[in-house]
């Protein structure tokens, strides 16, 4: 008796289904389970609301967790302290600073070592800064893992590198986005390049902020307390610490 009731459960359900298509019955389960429906608004768009990650509507969302990884390592910047690019973000956070230096593979920016960080060993000099600054740069260098050693060999022992890497914003248009790791992906690649030293690597956002930054959304537009939720599975940024063991 119960197979048999079972079964016309189960045809009484498939008629409904097909009478009512797929997304009335998505719905009215939602609705028996207790489960919050979507209002999409203007958020149901294949366009982003801004192209240029929010830059044009404010501060990008993966900024936000960038400003508090700096801020929160402002007294590891200091020294001589060497930078990818600009020297913008030595000068913004750094204190009591020394000689600061960049390198980059174009020379647009007008580095002091125009260099392929991947091939960079003769040029970048060894044991030489306090800090090596690399924000939002990871995803970008074609050679990882030859880069990443260059990067280490230019901390003096005791410096601090700290870098970031992308995680749930969209690709770079202008220039090529190669490598989306998640935190526990860098953990693992940066246990194989630098074993022995003091590496520690974060992943922060969560489903909201992730959102947001696919939507080009701006920081000023979310309120820091939805911002500060941890979810592990929706990194926006992932940052890395990386102190240089002493000899």
């Amino acid at each position: 008796m119960t197979r048999m009731v079972a079964d016309r459960a189960k045809r009484v359900t498939d008629r409904a289904k097909q009478w009512l298509g797929p997304r009335a019955m998505t719905k009215i389960r939602c609705l028996i389970r207790g489960r919050d429906l979507p209002r999409w608004g203007n958020l149901r768009r294949t366009r982003p609301f801004s192209a240029a990650y929010g830059f044009d509507r404010g501060t990008p969302i993966d900024r936000y967790y960038l400003d508090r990884f700096l801020t929160a390592h402002q007294s590891a910047i200091a020294g001589n302290v060497l930078e990818v690019q600009h020297d913008s973000t030595a000068r913004r956070y750094g204190r009591a600073l020394g000689r600061v230096d960049t390198f980059d593979i174009v020379s647009d920016s007008r580095p002091t070592y125009l260099c392929d960080l991947a091939h960079a060993d003769g040029v970048l000099p060894r044991d030489a800064y306090n800090c090596v600054l690399m924000p939002n740069t990871l995803q970008h260098l074609r050679e990882l893992e030859p880069a990443l050693m260059n990067a280490l060999r230019a901390l003096q022992p005791g410096g601090v590198l700290l870098a970031s890497a992308a995680g749930f914003v969209p690709l770079t248009a202008d220039v090529a986005d190669y490598w989306r790791l998640s935190p526990d992906g860098w953990r693992v690649l940066l246990a194989r390049l630098w074993p022995g030293e003091e590496v520690i690597v974060e992943g922060h956002g969560n489903c909201l902020a992730a959102v947001a930054a696919q939507m080009g959304l701006a920081v000023e537009e979310i309120t820091p307390a939805e911002l500060d939720v941890v979810d592990p599975r929706y990194p926006v940024l992932t940052t890395v610490f990386c102190r240089k063991r002493r000899v």
